[in-house]
């Protein structure tokens, strides 16, 4: 057997965004083209880079499944200054994606990747002007052993701005896509095959007074296997929300049955990158995380040890 450490993480705005430095007239700094003149533009955002990418190394993932990434570019840059380059992790999949502010999903793998798909394009039946993913669900499949092919979907769903229920039908719409991909790639049976259904669902299970959630039919699905549930149900948060001072899970790992009934191990959330406000947690966390920011990311990436052959 072979171990695979799989993760998913919301990084949280990982962009390449640059801002003029005090002094500077935007008119006269665009010369022979747009260029990046670090005399003329500071980055953002690099202390909060630094921090996630501690949260990312200190996951030591082989596979990671990423949301919020501003393009592939962007991924290979941080790999390059936080994750320790080609070296490290030298296969990348992403495709842009849906959302206008241009937070996409990827993937960083240690394993070739195979094959990518992405599902950007199908309409949404409610509107079919419009995109159904808010993002993609991004098809990967990645060859973890000489006999193992693992498929990850990895999606980022319809936030919850706005309200949870007015945004609900919009995630069921989702969800209910994702397991139709799902079949369609392994037939009537799927869990039978070695998938992780990943990323930032943007929804939890109970019910409160904003009403139902809009993931329960994809997350029990009896196809695959909701691996935070092995947490006491105190322990599975993965995000806090500051205004409503809520400590929710809207980050998933789901295993397919086959791949779940293989591995009994617990998943790891870690939350040593989030920030002071998220009271919650009160244990270490990486140098320079501040009451807000500096950061990993509000959200705590999730990650197991799965046993393949």
């Amino acid at each position: 057997m072979t171990h695979v450490r799989i993760s998913t993480f919301n990084v949280e705005n990982l962009f390449a965004r640059w801002r003029f430095r005090e002094g500077v007239d935007p008119s006269l700094a665009n010369k022979r083209g747009w260029i990046v003149d670090d005399t003329l533009f500071g980055e953002l955002g690099v202390d909060d880079k630094a921090i996630t990418g501690a949260a990312v190394r200190n996951e030591k993932a082989d596979v990671i499944g990423f949301q919020e990434v501003e393009n592939v570019d962007t991924l290979k840059n941080f790999r390059a200054r936080s994750l320790g380059g080609r070296a490290e992790y030298p296969h990348v999949a992403g495709v842009d994606g849906n959302d206008p502010r241009r937070i996409d999903v990827a993937v960083l793998s240690r394993s070739p990747i195979t094959r990518i798909r992405s599902y950007q394009h199908l309409a949404d039946p409610d509107t079919p002007s419009s995109a159904l993913f808010s993002r993609d669900c991004l098809e990967v499949d990645v060859q973890v052993t000489e006999r193992t092919m693992l498929t990850l979907f990895v999606n980022h769903f319809k936030s919850m701005m706005g309200g949870r229920a007015e945004t609900r039908s919009r995630r069921m719409r989702q969800a209910a896509a994702v397991q139709r991909i799902v079949t369609a790639r392994f037939g009537a049976n799927p869990g039978a095959h070695p998938f992780i259904i990943m990323g930032d669902l943007n929804d939890y299970l109970e019910s409160d007074d904003q009403g139902d959630s809009g993931i329960t039919e994809l997350v029990e699905w009896d196809q695959v296997d909701n691996v935070l549930n092995r947490l006491p149900e105190e322990e599975r948060w993965t995000h806090f929300w500051a205004k409503g001072k809520k400590y929710r899970q809207l980050d998933y790992l789901l295993l397919s049955r086959s791949l779940a009934d293989a591995n009994a191990a617990k998943p790891e959330i870690l939350r040593k990158g989030l920030p002071l406000r998220a009271t919650r947690y009160t244990d270490e966390r990486f140098p320079g995380v501040g009451q807000d920011h500096p950061k990993a990311s509000d959200h705590c990436p999730v990650t197991m040890t799965l046993d393949v052959a």
